[in-house]
């Protein structure tokens, strides 16, 4: 296969990719949307013929205890716990110890920490007990699911929802193409991938600052 095939197969798979990303995110959001109002947990996907396909389960956020305010978390810990204070080109709090010290304040459910020799409650500023985890869900696909969902697709059982209908004469490969299938299957598990990073807190992960960064970049390039 040459470059120019290359380019082209490369150009075409991205724009299809794109363009199913963007119903996914969507349709995801709608589905949210509905779990939330409705109040449901839990609801099957099933084909026009009635066999289920995959599970909708909803995730719902949970309360965490985060630093809300730097400057005054690292007063506090600087007063009653200096051995957990660093100074290198800036001071602060040694991340473990902020681990270790969120996680109980977690586990207590309130911002405050109580001293193991004397039994002395304080309140710790600069750190509340809010949901940092992002409300999601996930979609767990039956064994035979994704064949019967690509089945369905090609055969036009889907036909009555809003899937993005890109073909051969778009310059878009078919559904049937096997690379095409291969790079949908790419797509749904790192769909699952993500939700499940999501479900497991990945929002509150210091590097997150980092994304709208590196997103910008793929964009570009």
């Amino acid at each position: 296969m040459n470059m120019q095939q290359l380019a082209l197969e490369e150009a075409a798979l991205k724009t299809l990719a794109d363009t199913v990303m963007d119903r996914l995110k969507a349709v995801k959001a709608e589905m949210q949307e509905a779990l939330t109002t409705g109040g449901v947990g839990r609801v099957d996907a099933t084909l026009p013929d009635g066999t289920k396909v995959a599970v909708i389960s909803r995730t719902d956020s949970k309360p965490a205890a985060a630093v809300t305010d730097p400057e005054a978390f690292l007063a506090w810990v600087r007063a009653n716990r200096p051995t957990e204070v660093t100074t290198r080109l800036v001071t602060e709090v040694r991340p473990a110890y902020t681990t270790a010290l969120l996680a109980e304040m977690t586990a207590a459910g309130t911002a405050e920490v109580s001293d193991k020799e004397t039994g002395v409650v304080d309140s710790v500023p600069g750190v509340e007990i809010r949901a940092t985890r992002s409300t999601t869900h996930s979609v767990r696909p039956t064994k035979d699911g994704r064949d019967l969902i690509a089945e369905a697709w090609r055969t036009g059982a889907l036909a009555h929802l809003n899937l993005p209908q890109l073909t051969a004469g778009d310059g878009i490969p078919s559904p049937a193409d096997g690379e095409l299938s291969a790079r949908l299957a790419r797509l749904e598990e790192r769909d699952r991938l993500l939700s499940a990073m999501e479900a497991a807190g990945v929002d509150n992960w210091q590097g997150m600052d980092l994304v709208p960064e590196l997103l910008a970049q793929n964009e570009e390039a």
